[in-house]
């Protein structure tokens, strides 16, 4: 698209622009790049003192554990293949097979199954047929390469209990989060009453307020859950502390707020004539946010609820106070992994199991990245 010579930015600002732009974006790539090399080496490779030997891994190599040119290629191909398939196809697959009024379901549904297949390709149908071609063709190994301790954090240390517990969270507190912010924003924005925006800029202001300080509040109320209950339920009061429905409330509790206010914004950037439209068509307030609004909504919803995912799946503050050990989240058990005196070979366990929570996230901006672009730039402009 040609831009009008007012706003063409000089070459120097444009090479400067850039620069900073590469220099940050490696800056902040480095530790994950980095990490994750560490996590496919052995202990003595992984903690090495020459850089060159950490990305080679020489000891690696020596013990029989490594990867050939083929290998390396088909890493990559299938690398590159899961970016193609989630940023390309996963949009016109889920526009062409899912019903508007489940289209959220269909994205779910769509990167729970492209983040399987990419571990079914790359973990299981993979190896054994690049092992056999390897063999057949006498192929040498040329990069070091392990990866023992994936396979020991996810099925010796049982990792896998607490992502599912990471999910039980985070899905609780997104799902929770965007039902009441979608309503309540959708009213604010449409209702105009100055006093409900106050009470929403209140709410802000409470969400600054250190994490510690709601938990604090919290925990006598989940520690005496079923005294308090009893009344209620009887004998089957539960006592909600150390369970994962006491982190989803005060997560829930922190981040509606900000919920609120987002989707507030984006439903303001929507015009008031389509709901008039649907009312003249004969829509009731609910079916025209539920058939009209909502699905113009998307970008917003989406955007938001990353957000909210991102709270729920990083945290460690709050989840490490209220759950106890058989329901420990993925960060906190990560945590307990370096914190404990432990050989190398433990703590490059660990760093495997730090590298294996950032695959959902870069999965998730994968396939919605689409979603997330567009609703960012919803929100900054105002309609």
């Amino acid at each position: 698209m040609a831009v009008s010579r007012a706003l063409r930015q000089p070459l120097s600002l444009r090479v400067i622009s850039a620069a900073f732009l590469t220099l940050w974006c490696l800056i902040a790539a480095f530790p994950i790049f980095w990490i994750t090399v560490m996590s496919v080496k052995l202990p003595l490779d992984a903690f090495a003192s020459s850089p060159w030997e950490v990305l080679f891994g020489p000891a690696t190599l020596a013990a029989g554990k490594g990867l050939t040119l083929l290998d390396i290629a088909a890493s990559l191909g299938l690398l590159w293949a899961t970016a193609w398939v989630a940023m390309r196809r996963v949009p016109l697959w889920v526009a062409r097979f899912t019903p508007p009024n489940v289209i959220a379901l269909g994205w779910l549904v769509a990167a729970a199954v492209l983040g399987l297949g990419f571990v079914l390709m790359g973990f299981v149908i993979l190896p054994p047929i690049l092992t056999w071609i390897n063999s057949a063709l006498g192929l040498p190994a040329v990069l070091g390469l392990t990866t023992e301790h994936y396979r020991a954090v996810w099925v010796e240390n049982a990792f896998w209990h607490n992502f599912l517990n990471s999910m039980k969270v985070t899905l609780g507190v997104t799902a929770i989060s965007l039902t009441v912010g979608t309503l309540a924003g959708y009213a604010l924005a449409r209702s105009g009453s100055k006093l409900a925006f106050w009470i929403l800029i209140i709410a802000l202001v409470f969400r600054a307020l250190p994490h510690s300080v709601l938990v604090t509040g919290y925990l006598p109320l989940f520690i005496n859950s079923a005294a308090l209950l009893r009344p209620i339920l009887g004998d089957a009061a539960p006592t909600l502390y150390g369970q994962p429905l006491a982190v989803i409330a005060v997560l829930v509790a922190i981040n509606q707020p900000f919920t609120i206010w987002m989707l507030r914004s984006f439903f303001h950037n929507i015009p008031a004539d389509l709901d008039e439209a649907a009312r003249v068509d004969g829509c009731t307030h609910f079916q025209a946010f539920r058939w009209v609004i909502m699905p113009v909504m998307w970008p917003g919803v989406i955007t938001t609820g990353l957000f909210s995912f991102l709270l729920g799946y990083n945290d460690y503050l709050v989840t490490s106070l209220l759950l106890d050990a058989s329901n420990q989240t993925m960060v906190p058990a990560i945590a307990g992994f370096f914190n404990r005196e432990t050989t190398m070979t433990d703590q490059v366990e660990a760093i495997a199991a730090a590298v294996s929570i950032t695959a959902p996230l870069f999965l998730l901006v994968m396939v919605f990245q689409r979603q997330i672009v567009s609703g960012l730039t919803a929100g900054a402009v105002k309609g």
